[in-house]
C-alpha cells in the first residue's frame, strides 16, 4: 500500500454488517499513449512499455491536495461517547496489528511524533481491514452490499460516528489532521474493481487500479507525514512523489504475486504488453518461464523502478521525523525486485522475497537517506 506501508500478511476478519464487532485485518499520473507493438519484430526486438498512467486530473487528486492544504477546524467528539481511556485502548490496539504485521514500518515510526504515531497506526489498520474485506479468510461471503455498507460506515467515522474502536482510532485521527475522504473512498472503489474484474487490458486500466489500491495511501498518508518547513518542491509535487511510491509498490506486489495470482485465475498485467512479447494468459497460468517471459519481466521491473525513482525526491521533501517508515518501505519493495532478478525472473512458481535479517540490516540505510536535507539534489539509490 503503499505512501505504501510494507508487506503483510494476512490475518483474520469479519463480514461488514454483521452483529460481530469487525476484527483487525490486511492491507497489502501523467498522460501519454500505450506503446504499440510493431508489426514485424524477431525474438531479440522487444518494445519498450510505456511508464505513464492515468492523468491526475482524471484521477481529481489536485482536489484532494487543495483540500487537505486548507485550515483545519477539528470535528468535536462527545467526551461522553469516546473518553480518552477508550480512544487510548483503540490506537493501543492499532499499534499492537501494525507492530504484529509491519514490522519494518513499524520500526521506522519510531521517530514521529506521538500524535503522527498513532495517526499513521489508524490509517494503516483502517486499510488492512479494508483489504481483507476481498482478500481475507472470509472474502467468499464478498459482494457489493458488504462493500457498501463499509463505505457507509467509513462516511459514519469520518462523520465523528465510529463503529467500533478500530473506527474510533481514525475518527479521532481524521478530527486532527486535515484528511480528506475521497482517498478512503478511492480504495473501497478498487477493492470493487478487485471482485469483478481479473484482466487488464493495458498499463493504463491496471494504472487506475494500483491508484486505487496503493496510490491512495500516500494522499491519505501526507497530511499526517507532515511537509518539511524548508521543503523546496510544490506541495502537489510531495503528493505526485506518494501517489508514484505507491504506484511503484503495487506494481512489485502483482510482480511477486504472479504465481499466486494465476493459481486464482487472476492476470494482473496488462494484456495488450503480454502480446507484445508474444505472450498470453496460457503462459502465466501454466506457469511457464520461457525466455520471452523473462525479458517480459525485465521491462515490467524496470517500470516499477521508474516510480520509484519518481518518488525519491518527493519523500526526501517530508517532515524529517516521517521519512524512516517512508525509506524503509521504498528500499524494501525495491529489494523485492532484485529478488525476483536472483531467482532469474521465475516468479510463476517462486515468491521473491526479503528475508527478516536483511530487513532489519536495510533500516540503518533508510535511517541515512532520511536525514538528506530538503533542499539537497539526491542521486536515485542503485537498483
Amino acid at each position: 500500500m503503499s505512501l505504501s506501508f510494507s508487506s503483510v500478511a494476512a490475518t483474520p476478519s469479519c463480514i461488514i454488517g454483521s452483529n460481530r464487532q469487525p476484527s483487525s485485518t490486511r492491507f497489502h499520473v501523467i498522460r501519454s499513449e500505450v506503446t504499440a507493438a510493431p508489426k514485424h519484430r524477431t525474438a531479440s526486438a522487444f518494445p519498450q512499455l510505456s511508464k505513464q498512467g492515468v492523468p491526475l486530473a482524471d484521477l481529481h487528486v489536485q482536489e484532494v491536495v487543495h483540500r487537505q492544504s486548507q485550515p483545519h477546524v477539528a470535528t468535536v467528539i462527545s467526551p461522553s461517547t469516546k473518553p480518552p481511556s477508550f480512544l487510548k485502548d483503540a490506537y493501543e490496539m492499532c499499534r499492537n496489528i501494525c507492530a504484529e504485521y509491519a514490522q519494518t514500518f513499524y520500526l521506522g515510526t519510531s521517530l514521529m511524533t506521538e500524535e503522527r504515531q498513532k495517526a499513521i497506526w489508524a490509517i494503516y489498520v483502517w486499510c488492512r481491514r479494508t483489504d481483507e474485506l476481498v482478500d481475507g479468510p472470509n472474502s467468499v461471503h464478498m459482494s457489493s452490499a458488504v462493500l457498501d455498507r463499509w463505505e457507509d460506515r467509513l462516511h459514519g467515522l469520518f462523520n465523528g460516528h465510529p463503529y467500533d474502536m478500530l473506527d474510533a482510532a481514525l475518527t479521532d485521527t481524521v478530527s486532527k489532521f486535515h484528511l480528506d475522504i475521497k482517498p478512503f473512498r478511492d480504495m473501497i472503489e478498487g477493492m470493487r474493481m478487485d471482485t469483478r474484474k481479473s484482466r487488464y487490458k493495458n498499463f493504463q486500466e491496471l494504472y487506475l487500479y494500483c491508484y486505487y489500491v496503493a496510490g491512495t495511501v500516500g494522499l491519505m498518508s501526507v497530511p499526517v507525514m507532515g511537509i518539511a518547513h524548508e521543503s523546496v518542491l510544490p506541495v502537489q509535487s510531495v503528493y505526485n512523489a506518494a501517489l508514484y511510491l505507491g504506484i511503484g509498490n503495487q506494481l512489485t506486489n502483482i510482480l511477486r504475486d504472479v504465481g499466486e495470482d494465476a493459481l486464482r485465475g487472476r492476470v494482473y498485467l496488462p494484456q495488450d504488453e503480454l502480446a507484445q512479447f508474444g505472450l498470453c494468459d496460457d503462459d502465466v497460468l501454466s506457469r511457464n518461464v520461457s525466455e520471452r517471459w523473462r525479458k517480459f519481466m525485465k521491462q515490467q521491473i524496470t517500470r516499477a523502478r521508474f516510480y520509484f525513482n519518481r518518488a525519491e525526491e518527493g519523500v526526501s521533501q517530508l517532515d524529517k521525523a516521517s521519512r524512516w517508515p517512508v525509506w524503509s518501505s521504498l528500499i524494501l519493495y525495491r529489494k523485492i525486485l532484485d529478488a525476483i532478478e536472483d531467482n532469474d525472473y521465475d516468479n510463476l512458481t517462486k515468491r521473491a522475497y526479503v528475508g527478516r535479517t536483511k530487513k532489519f540490516v536495510l533500516l540503518p540505510l533508510a535511517y541515512t537517506r532520511s536525514l538528506s536535507n530538503p533542499k539537497t539534489k539526491l542521486h536515485y539509490l542503485p537498483n
